[in-house]
């Protein structure tokens, strides 16, 4: 049972998505009796976000779930700088047209998981670069500088692990937090912002704005932060052996996202079920209690509803059944991997080529260790492929991708 009574933190509660409440008592109140406007900030350092952003993106769509107001804040400015928080070095500075494109690119994510309009509880989308572009230095220095603490902020984990390694931090990113503060100052007075939400590295930056609009308005906003989502193995959530898992189409097939929550450890699903579906929690409670092979069909629910969440119910419909017809029928699916070649082809280079292997070195063991197979055949060495039509390769039981001619 939840120890909340507003319906927006039990929500979050219930799913497993609190780690750290600057005052849980003020915010639980507050949303009790009126819409919340919240927000959470993605620099766009990049064409698309990764799954790894996906559950501060769930955690707007579970705002709007609960009726408050979600607030999607683009970086157009903090882009420029880049957030220094437990990076081992500087980002690459990006040029405003780079950036303008990455925010392009990135904006269609969010109308999947949020509903944008005019009405109290719909969606803004907003951009900080409309105020953090007009700042004048001094000006700046005189009103907002004041109230940091440069001891406190060397006392940050995020700045503190970059000056324990000895690695350089510019005094360009050094500012990045003073203007993420600034950020919620500016939302609270512009749109009355009042919660900010994101994950447990930007815990800092969270009370550095909740500080600073007490200072300067009296304003009380509060922070909410998550807990870091890893792997039940330890590892980080969305990193795999073929990179990054993508949140645009364009950069990631909706096959291969599938394939990515398909192959969810046993002992995370429950916990992604609460974290990325709408599932009811009596519903994962008995999936997640699934065991043997029977837990292969709760996974294959996470990826159906994540899946379709992100790229829509036909997308999902046509990886699932893909998938199917690739690994229950051992027919080669539309949706899989594919490299046109002209000819023949070495198994080696197939690998690297279809993303099965990220370098031939890694190719040549994964043959010399079994893994490699050709249309189902086992390869015992880096044999020349004649394509004429199409030829399925495989490595291991579950990546495969497909060679046509």
């Amino acid at each position: 049972m939840s120890q909340y009574r507003s319906e927006l933190l039990r929500l979050l509660e219930t799913r497993g998505y609190i780690h750290q409440l600057t005052d849980a008592g003020g915010l639980d109140a507050l949303a009790g009796r009126e819409i919340v406007p919240g927000y959470i900030g993605f620099d766009a350092t990049a064409p698309s976000l990764h799954v790894g952003s996906l559950v501060q993106i769930m955690m707007l769509r579970r705002l709007q779930q609960a009726g408050h107001k979600p607030i999607v804040l683009m970086g157009g400015g903090t882009s420029k700088i880049g957030d220094p928080s437990f990076k081992d070095e500087a980002r690459k500075l990006l040029t405003v047209e780079t950036i303008n494109a990455n925010i392009a690119s990135i904006k269609r994510v969010f109308e999947r998981f949020v509903t944008f309009g005019d009405g109290p509880s719909d969606a803004v989308l907003l951009d900080n670069a409309e105020w953090l572009d007009r700042l004048e230095y001094i000006p700046f220095l005189r009103e907002i500088g004041q109230h940091f603490s440069v001891n406190r902020m060397l006392s940050f984990e995020s700045v503190k692990l970059r000056m324990d390694r000895e690695q350089s931090l510019s005094f360009l990113e050094f500012n990045y937090m003073i203007l993420q503060g600034y950020d919620f100052l500016e939302l609270s007075r512009r749109a009355a912002c009042r919660l900010q939400l994101g994950g447990s590295d930007q815990w800092g930056n969270i009370v550095n704005g909740i500080e600073l609009a007490r200072r300067v308005d009296g304003t009380q906003v509060y922070g909410l932060t998550t807990p870091l989502i890893t792997t039940a193995d330890g590892g980080k959530m969305g990193k795999t052996e073929r990179g990054a898992v993508w949140l645009n189409a364009d950069l990631l097939s909706p096959y291969d996202y599938w394939q990515f929550w398909r192959n969810t450890q046993d002992a995370d699903v429950g916990r992604f079920l609460r974290l990325f579906t709408d599932l009811p929690l009596d519903e994962i409670a008995r999936l997640e209690a699934l065991e043997g092979s029977e837990i292969n069909e709760a996974k294959k629910l996470l990826a159906d509803a994540a899946t379709e969440m992100l790229h829509g119910a036909e997308a999902a419909r046509e990886a699932a059944e893909t998938a199917r017809r690739t690994f229950e029928e051992g027919s080669a699916g539309e949706q899989l991997p594919t490299l046109k070649v002209s000819g023949d082809i070495a198994l080696v280079d197939a690998l690297v080529g279809l993303g099965l292997a990220a370098s031939k070195g890694e190719a040549r063991r994964l043959i010399a260790g079994g893994g490699a197979r050709v249309d189902g055949e086992k390869a015992e060495a880096d044999i020349v492929i004649a394509v004429e039509e199409q030829v399925r390769i495989s490595a291991g039981k579950k990546k495969h991708g497909l060679l046509v001619r």
